[in-house]
């Protein structure tokens, strides 16, 4: 059985947390660790932390990949799950997330959509539909596999250790499962689950510019990730690996 750390990059988000951290303390299958990556609060962030039994750690730079990948970094299980201090995952998300990759050929990660709370139907709807479900779609094609969803995925410890010098790290606004989803080798694979779901609030949603803010990372994203690999060359390298991965399997059977 893999041993499994869940973290939680968290900035000012206290009271989610609370709730997130009772949630993983009703896990049929318990987290091995958690690390809360307190990312310079000024609330009580840290202590709600600890008494939800993390191991909290600080990254003073702001921003919410400089915070996970602190996590990620200090992180000791084989497997790394990634919630949000507002995610509110069902009681068996690391049972399923296990089974999962324990079938997988080592280097695949595991992501699945959200299900919005805190605002109307309709609003719950465009969050799921349009701006969960179009990213799902349209990055995934971009992409030519589905990308990690940061609210809600899990990867092999082994995936981060390899990509983890070329992610950023450093620049506060981007989307960090964007990024990482970019940099992940030909040889990795994404699952996509969309029965594995977790609670994620809707407020991103509250107002136009609180939208506008989080769209607006999408091109500074893209724009670090062209420059380090062209989107063509990097779906050409991983059908190319594809092929030959398929081709040594028919070689084997044969």
């Amino acid at each position: 059985m893999a041993t499994i750390s869940v973290v939680i990059p968290v900035f000012n988000d206290a009271p989610m947390l609370r709730v997130c951290l009772e949630a993983l303390a009703a896990q049929s299958r318990p987290a091995d660790e958690i690390i809360v990556v307190d990312n310079d609060s000024t609330d009580d962030t840290a202590e709600v932390g600890v008494a939800g039994g993390a191991r909290v750690i600080t990254e003073r730079v702001s921003g919410i990949f400089p915070a996970a990948a602190a996590g990620y970094d200090a992180a000791r299980g084989e497997i790394i799950a990634r919630l949000d201090a507002d995610s509110v995952p069902p009681a068996d998300w690391l049972e399923r997330i296990e089974a999962a990759l324990a079938d997988s050929d080592g280097l695949a990660c595991i992501t699945g959509p959200g299900d919005f709370y805190g605002s109307n139907r309709f609003v719950h709807w465009v969050a799921r539909t349009i701006y969960i479900g179009g990213m799902f779609v349209f990055v995934g094609a971009m992409l030519g596999h589905p990308p990690l969803f940061g609210s809600n995925f899990a990867m092999p410890s082994r995936v981060w250790q390899r990509v983890r010098d070329r992610v950023n790290r450093s620049l506060p606004r981007i989307h960090d499962d964007l990024d990482l989803s970019y940099h992940l080798e030909p040889d990795m694979s994404v699952i996509y689950d969309p029965t594995l779901r977790v609670a994620v609030s809707a407020r991103p949603f509250d107002s136009w510019s609180s939208l506008a803010r989080r769209l607006s990372w999408v091109t500074p994203t893209l724009s670090k990730d062209f420059g380090q690999q062209r989107p063509l060359p990097r779906l050409r390298a991983r059908r190319a690996w594809a092929r030959q991965h398929a081709a040594q399997g028919r070689r084997r059977s044969g």
